[in-house]
């Protein structure tokens, strides 16, 4: 499986180009912006996108999700639907940020703990980690111990609580139940930033030590 990492929106966020190499297709997480620079991404890469996956519901990750789908005409998938009431306002947070305007949508499907997505002959398993947001959820693919992890964890830091659905204490849980069990050696993206592993945040990350 390729990775491709596109950081999108003035706030940089880590859009990660799944490919699975063996078929072409592929899967866009968290589009949150820029869709001009992603469409580029796709065609340069001579991926078929087969849909967009979200982690959570906040516009830098979700805001171009609507417009994408129209577009290749694909479904979108996450995240859990504890994150509806975000989703639904995509549009007010992009005005409060000065984005360009993002569209609310339903995604196709809801996801759940313990599900799975597919995308040509790849396999992501989800896990439910709020904290962040009430839905959020990340994307492990355990052949390639690779996570994407949206604004669970970062390199160095977590992520923030202060906005509405938010909780420290389910973050942390969510942290050391979920995403660290994986494995040290898991590669994961993080919603900005740079990549890290579980093993080097569980030992060194002084906002879980």
């Amino acid at each position: 499986m390729k990775l491709v990492i596109i950081p999108v929106t003035p706030l940089q966020q880590n859009c990660s180009l799944l490919i699975c190499e063996a078929s072409g297709k592929a899967v866009l997480v968290d589009p949150g912006g820029d869709v001009e620079r992603l469409k580029a991404a796709v065609a340069t890469h001579r991926a078929q996108p087969e849909r967009l996956l979200i982690t959570h519901g906040h516009f830098d990750h979700a805001g171009a999700a609507a417009e994408l789908a129209e577009f290749w005409d694909i479904p979108i998938e996450g995240p859990q639907i504890g994150d509806e009431f975000l989703l639904d306002s995509i549009p007010q947070w992009c005005r409060q940020f000065g984005h360009p305007l993002g569209r609310s949508f339903l995604p196709d499907r809801w996801l759940a703990d313990l599900d799975e997505v597919t995308f040509g002959e790849e396999r992501l398993k989800i896990r439910h980690c709020p904290g962040h947001t009430p839905g959020h959820v990340i994307f492990f693919h355990a052949e390639e111990k690779l996570a994407c992890v949206g604004d669970v964890l970062f390199k160095g830091s977590i992520g923030r609580t202060d906005l509405p659905g938010g909780s420290y204490s389910q973050l942390l849980d969510s942290i050391r139940d979920r995403l660290f069990p994986l494995g040290d050696l898991v590669r994961f993206v993080p919603g900005h930033g740079p990549m890290s592993t579980f093993g080097e945040e569980r030992r060194n990350n002084p906002f879980i030590r």
